[in-house]
């Protein structure tokens, strides 16, 4: 599978309302782009594709709305809506916050969330200049998963990251 390939592929299975299947994932994710903590600096508006996973509604159900990049050491997994609509950093269901670092997975050296107060890693990687692809990696699971697979979006008016952030490449 070609980038161009994998990107009209992602964006049809993000608007699949069924089960995705998680080996189709794996191909898009394998034809993507890496990124670097600082091109992904930002707000981000995310969801998730439903794999099955048992993650799967759970955010949704937390009031997820996405994340946010502030830095490579401010990093804000779980951005929730209050029952009021405002947005807020849910740090005690994250346990903490986290912080962006390059770290390989699959063989690739990409960006990646590292939560601070539990074993979980966001792998992200570009499907164009607004839209991540991200793996889950928690501690204890294989290296053939299951992963939570989800995207991020890039919030309209949201500060691009580093050099890269407005490429489409």
């Amino acid at each position: 599978m070609d980038v161009p390939q994998a990107r009209a592929r992602f964006q049809e299975l993000k608007e699949e309302d069924g089960p995705v299947d998680p080996h189709e994932l794996d191909e898009i994710w394998a034809a993507l782009a890496t990124v670097r903590p600082e091109d992904i600096l930002g707000e981000w508006k995310g969801g998730e594709f439903r794999t099955g996973h048992p993650l799967n509604g759970t955010l949704e159900k937390a009031g997820w709305y996405g994340k946010t990049f502030t830095a490579v050491h401010d990093a804000k997994p779980l951005i929730c809506r209050d029952a009021q609509g405002e947005l807020y950093s849910d740090r005690e269901l994250g346990k903490g916050e986290a912080s962006l670092w390059t770290v390989e997975f699959r063989g690739e050296s990409t960006a990646t969330m590292v939560y601070d107060g539990q074993p979980v890693l966001d792998h992200f990687k570009q499907v164009d200049d607004t839209t991540l692809m991200g793996i889950m990696n928690v501690k204890g699971v294989p290296a053939e998963g299951p992963f939570f697979y989800f995207f991020l979006e890039r919030v309209p008016g949201s500060p691009h990251g580093g050099p890269r952030g407005g490429e489409d490449s």
